[in-house]
């Protein structure tokens, strides 16, 4: 540091700022003055200082330290005499600040083995195939180790070579004497990124990057009873790993189209049927639509007087559980359909059975049996 320099001026801070004030200058200070970005002449000198005063200043003792001994503008600090400086020097590459500061700097730099990322896809299904299960395919892009070197880097037929600079360890020693006397950093070796051997013939067909983006067509298979939202997994079918680790994931999330009468709740499903006053009030046998495809239906008996609402059951015919299979019910809410149209001799029979009703609250089902039996003939099974 040059004479006269104050850490805080140096960092461009205030003498009362907080670690995190501290930390985000120099961050930033030190992305525009390292060498490896920085060409200018003074800028390694310059570097160095703000490094410098980083240390000290980001450590609460060195800083009380300088608070109370350091003055700028006089001259160089004396520091009390014993064990030298024991920070962190960053004379190695740029990439070299994040691997202490932000964790590391761009994945190429860890040389252990690394899953891969993970992939996610959206799966549009009909309401059946949720139902009763299917099998889908879908079509992903990814990264996967090249074909040719099969993630080596080299040409096939060749192969890697010790790295001269680390001598095949992947590091390297650094030392430099700093304002406060020599110190020893380990750095990762720039050269063959910590991975000890280098490539002198790189894989045409990866240019050397020992991965390459390939279009993959992939099964899927569909459970029965999946819902809208639910999530699948393909295990290692996502993009390659690095240094020989695994693959990453598929993570498929379905959506599930509406069906035109159908609707779903958790194991039942949900069916709305219409039937005419006549049925309502004297109860009557119908036929539900299954959903499992037998055109026939199955019979469902409407009990007399039923009203609007009311929910009968089916048991069995509904949505199977994901993990045991066990099917749930399908529910019919029964809709009273009010005709809208009625010719002459309906109208004249709801007139009667008007005044039935008027007389005799008790219904239908106690008035005369060959009346209800001309209504019930008139208005037939659709209730128009």
């Amino acid at each position: 540091m040059q004479n006269g320099t104050d850490y805080y001026d140096l960092l461009g801070v205030q003498r009362g700022a907080t670690e995190e004030e501290i930390r985000s200058a120099f961050r930033k200070l030190a992305m525009e003055w390292h060498p490896d970005r920085n060409k200018e002449e003074h800028a390694e000198e310059r570097f160095k200082a703000i490094n410098e005063a980083y240390q000290v200043l980001i450590d609460p003792e060195k800083r009380q330290r300088y608070d109370r001994l350091g003055r700028p503008g006089v001259g160089t600090m004396e520091w009390p005499t014993g064990r030298g400086f024991e920070g962190t020097g960053f004379s190695g590459g740029f990439g070299d600040i994040f691997d202490a500061f932000f964790g590391g700097f761009g994945a190429d730099r860890e040389t252990g083995p690394r899953r891969g990322p993970d992939l996610h896809f959206t799966l549009n299904i009909s309401f059946d195939e949720a139902v009763f299960g299917a099998e889908k395919e879908i079509e992903v892009l990814r990264t996967e180790l090249c074909g040719a070197c099969r993630g080596s880097r080299a040409a096939p037929g060749t192969e890697k070579v010790k790295c001269a600079n680390c001598r095949g360890t992947g590091q390297v020693k650094r030392s430099q004497t700093g304002f406060f006397g020599q110190f020893v950093q380990v750095v990762t070796c720039s050269v063959c990124r910590g991975e000890g051997q280098v490539v002198e013939t790189p894989c045409r067909q990866c240019n050397g990057l020992g991965r390459e983006r390939k279009k993959r067509r992939l099964s899927v298979r569909i459970p029965a009873g999946v819902d809208d939202g639910m999530q699948m997994r393909l295990s290692g079918e996502g993009e390659a790993g690095w240094g020989g680790g695994a693959a990453g994931s598929v993570y498929i999330t379905l959506s599930v189209k509406e069906h035109p009468i159908y609707r779903r709740r958790g194991r039942h499903l949900v069916l709305d049927i219409p039937v005419n006053v006549a049925q309502a009030a004297l109860g009557a046998t119908i036929r539900v639509p299954l959903l499992d495809g037998d055109d026939g239906g199955e019979e469902l008996k409407v009990p007399a007087g039923v009203q609007s609402g009311t929910v009968l059951r089916i048991k069995g015919k509904g949505v199977p559980d994901v993990g045991n299979g066990r099917r749930g019910d399908l529910l019919a809410v029964v809709q009273v359909v009010t005709p809208r149209r009625l010719d002459a001799q309906a109208k004249k029979l709801f007139q009667e059975l008007a005044k039935v009703l008027d007389e005799d609250g008790a219904g239908a089902d106690k008035g005369n049996t060959s009346w209800t039996k001309k209504v019930k003939d008139v208005l037939g099974g659709d209730g128009d």
